[in-house]
């Protein structure tokens, strides 16, 4: 069947206007501080937004229909072209002046890794500051508007689940029940961004620094303004209060924050991944703030030092992170490898972990997670009795066996891809330990790793491959894996 090419056109140039727009708002940030890239950034919005009028005038008339090869196609590619017009501000204003650190940093964005090639941020201009968070915030949303609208059509990774949940589109339904869902999404996501940043700004912050971290924790991205990102507010718990409380609401099911904003607090309560997800904070919080407190005696950095000398102290630093991991946020409030031995294995299994199908968050998910050990546990049973039809059940229903085995097949996939990625870093001559962090954290759109990555790192210190790979893994974990690696595949080029 022959592709619908003019539609994809037509989509990439409508993003292209968008990002372009995003980029006017960096702009005015830019002439409001005076920062000295006001130019630069405005050339970049014009190139961008030009390029994206022309895709769309070219592509006028096109058959306004698309199908699966189509979404994978627009859903991959947007992301790339997103990415590679993003580039611009850094590159224009001479901030970033290489195309592959560019690249890097902009598909660290919009992706919400949040790990970045940066060694001083702080002497970045605030208009570029800026854009570099707004990455953050447009690719978290575009995420779920993703997870609602166009993967639980596709079948990707078990998304079904979630549409089924949604109050919104069902699989055979496009419609403007999409629109109306992604709308409620949209003013949750401003909603929560602007109350964080008030917050944030009672708490202490300037108002710069709390808007820029308030959307950098909706997206779960990561990106601070500060070299010792939240470490450097490790005198002001309360702004460390305010983090967490707002990693955990991005980390969660959205849909179940519109949910509660309608008075059904016991849906929220009810469903089952949430109660997993913070069973799962609440439990290893717990351990990891007994192993610190008990064990740990290191500084936090050279410029903050700070012994673990109280029990709240132990507690903050270990909630803070074991959230900021689990949810993929990616903050720092103190170098977590540096605790204990035990610890740096205990975070490199929660990067696996992720956080709620239908949040901003990446990794593996809960959700996936649960059933996976459902299915798995279940097997005992059916070795029993190999006659008996013995159902997975998620939130009292029946999960269909097709979902199950697309679960299963994702996981396999992480895994491999997880580890064919360590690999790669190896080959070009990556130590061990930062081979498989930087692996684990670029596809689970983590940030923070080990070895020469560690939480007060940062990734400049790899070779240019390294870079450009660590971005395809970013990319391909953010897209939840099936939507990138079909296009890699021979038949789907095919002419059916």
């Amino acid at each position: 069947m022959k592709l619908n090419s003019k539609i994809i056109f037509h989509i990439m140039g409508l993003l292209l206007l968008c990002n372009g727009g995003f980029m006017l708002l960096a702009t005015l940030v830019s002439g409001i501080y005076n920062d000295g890239a006001t130019l630069s950034i405005a050339l970049a919005a014009i190139t961008t937004m030009f390029v994206g009028t022309f895709a769309m005038f070219y592509t006028r008339g096109h058959k306004k229909e698309v199908k699966r090869r189509e979404g994978y196609i627009i859903v991959t590619f947007g992301w790339l072209v997103m990415s590679f017009s993003g580039m611009l501000p850094y590159l224009f204003s001479g901030s970033i002046p290489t195309v592959t650190n560019a690249f890097f940093e902009t598909v660290s964005g919009y992706t919400t890794t949040g790990a970045s090639i940066l060694d001083d941020i702080e002497v970045m201009p605030e208009g570029i500051l800026f854009w570099r968070s707004l990455t953050h915030w447009i690719g978290g949303m575009g995420i779920i508007v993703l997870a609602i609208a166009i993967l639980p059509l596709l079948g990707i990774g078990g998304m079904q689940l979630f549409a089924a949940e949604a109050p919104g589109p069902s699989a055979d339904k496009l419609h403007p029940r999409i629109t109306d869902t992604a709308k409620r999404l949209w003013l949750i996501y401003v909603g929560y961004t602007l109350a964080e940043t008030v917050l944030l700004k009672l708490a202490g912050m300037s108002f710069f620094d709390a808007i820029n971290h308030s959307l950098a924790t909706l997206s779960t991205g990561g990106f601070s303004t500060k070299n010792l990102s939240v470490a450097y507010w490790n005198d002001q718990p309360l702004i460390q209060y305010i983090i967490i409380l707002f990693m955990f609401l991005a980390g969660s099911n959205f849909v179940l924050s519109y949910f509660a904003f309608k008075g059904k607090v016991q849906r929220v309560l009810h469903d089952e991944e949430f109660r997993y997800y913070t069973g799962f904070v609440v439990i290893f919080t717990i351990v990891a703030a007994l192993v610190v407190y008990l064990k740990a005696e290191v500084p936090i950095s050279d410029y903050h030092p700070m012994v673990f000398g109280s029990g709240e102290s132990a507690f903050r630093h270990t909630l803070f992170q074991v959230i900021s991991v689990i949810t993929t946020t990616g903050f720092v409030s103190a170098d977590f490898t540096s605790w204990t031995p035990f610890m740096t294995v205990f975070f490199f299994g929660l990067m696996f972990l992720g956080g709620s199908a239908g949040s901003t968050s990446g990794g593996i998910k809960v959700m996936r997670h649960v059933l996976i050990i459902k299915n798995g546990l279940l097997e005992f049973k059916r070795t029993l009795h190999p006659n008996a039809i013995i159902p997975v059940r998620y939130n009292n229903k029946t999960v269909k066996e097709q979902i199950v085995y697309n679960i299963i097949a994702f996981f396999v996939l992480y895994m491999l891809l997880f580890i064919i990625g360590a690999m790669v870093l190896g080959a070009m001559g990556i130590d061990f330990v930062t081979a498989i962090g930087g692996s684990a954290s670029s596809l689970g759109n983590v940030g923070p790793a080990f070895g020469g990555l560690y939480p007060l790192s940062n990734f400049n210190g790899l070779p240019d491959a390294a870079k450009w790979w660590c971005g395809f893994l970013m990319l391909a974990g953010r897209l939840e894996l099936f939507t990138v690696l079909i296009l890699l595949t021979p038949y789907f080029w095919k002419r059916t």
